[in-house]
């Protein structure tokens, strides 16, 4: 009888043997840890056009023009007084904002009256958009405190306190930063339930019929390989780009096994359902980019429907990306997780308990030849 060991070793040995399963468990992994990143090293998006209406033409709007210009964020697409042609140019996408600087400019500021500039910006790209705003609201503010200067004594007016933004977790504001700490967990999700579904359809394909150390030996396998990609992720990689990491150091090594475990139930569930590899294939094409949505991170939860927010949340993804985001990234305490830790150990323990009916309690019925 072969022992616990024999058969942990012999599901790594058939994880090499399967080139399938091998490239999606492992190989996967690193090959992400170093296309996401390098795919997001700008970190800040630059020479984004927009457009320039300048209706009044003087001095001051051409100081403003000039010093919008050397902004490394923007670059000015055309300078018109025409405010529908700017709007027509930001509609076809030939543009991301127009900057309206209107008539009597000039004369508003030195009376001290408020309002006057515009910013339009385009949504349909929020990060784009983010450093349009970035760029064109420093070259005004700069412009404007310089030319004021000279209107000290004439005039009241005096331009409000600039805000300054001093990010807590994202230092650098950047992009990848911001992006791959979150679709780092979703890649162990993915590679975890795409690899270990497609070796067991594999195995039942052949009709496999599990024992329970087998199946024992099989969780403890994929966990190893899961744990070890968490680290590997939330480690060196977070550190060989300079994202946020180590925030709650000790709560990250809690969660990761709990939230493996979790995907591993699933992974074993949804290989028990399926009549053959290759079909597991469908599923990770139609789900990747939904569960990524529907983890907050691209658009807000509050921004949803309530039905699809309690949706998200019935998702262990949705749990692990959040939880994840706030262990590593923003350093909270481990009870502030709890809820969520309690969430991925209920849900995994039930994927496990299906698993083990379907795969070891119920056995498989072999396809007969014809």
């Amino acid at each position: 009888m072969k022992s616990f060991f024999d058969y942990y070793i012999q599901t790594f040995k058939n994880i090499f043997a399967n080139s399938s399963v091998f490239t999606t468990l492992i190989a996967a992994i690193l090959l992400y840890s170093f296309f996401y990143p390098t795919a997001y090293k700008a970190q800040t998006a630059e020479d984004i056009p927009i457009v320039i209406v300048d209706e009044e033409q003087s001095i001051l709007t051409s100081k403003i023009i000039s010093q919008a210009s050397n902004s490394p964020h923007i670059k000015i697409k055309t300078v018109t007084d025409n405010f529908l042609e700017a709007q027509r140019m930001v509609q076809n996408q030939q543009a991301e904002g127009i900057l309206l600087l209107p008539e009597n400019l000039t004369n508003s500021l030195k009376r001290g009256e408020m309002g006057g500039i515009g910013l339009y910006l385009s949504t349909a790209y929020f990060i784009r958009t983010k450093e349009v705003g970035v760029g064109l609201a420093g070259s005004i503010e700069y412009t404007l405190q310089e030319y004021l200067e000279k209107f000290g004594n004439a005039s009241q007016f005096h331009p409000e306190l600039s805000i300054h933004q001093i990010p807590l977790f994202n230092t650098i504001s950047g992009y990848g930063s911001y992006i791959f700490p979150a679709v780092a967990s979703l890649i162990i999700h993915q590679t975890i339930l795409l690899g270990l579904a497609m070796l067991i359809a594999s195995y039942r394909e052949n009709g496999w019929a599990a024992k329970p150390i087998e199946f024992w030996a099989t969780f403890t396998a994929i966990f190893t390989i899961g744990c070890l990609g968490c680290l590997y992720l939330f480690g060196f990689t977070f550190w060989l780009y300079e994202y946020p990491h180590g925030g709650n150091f000790w709560g990250m090594l809690l969660a990761v096994p709990i939230y493996v475990s979790c995907i591993i139930g699933l992974g074993m569930l949804v290989g028990s359902l399926v009549d053959m590899p290759e079909r597991v294939g469908h599923l990770i094409v139609v789900t990747s980019v939904p569960l990524f949505l529907l983890t907050g991170t691209a658009w807000p939860h509050e921004s949803m429907p309530e039905w699809m927010q309690w949706f998200a949340w019935t998702l262990p993804s949705t749990n692990g990306v959040q939880m994840f985001v706030q262990l590593n990234q923003m350093g909270v305490p481990t009870s502030l997780v709890i809820p969520k830790l309690i969430y991925l150990i209920t849900l995994g323990a039930i994927f496990l308990a299906l698993s083990y009916y379907r795969l070891v309690i119920m056995k498989p019925v072999k396809k007969e030849a014809i």
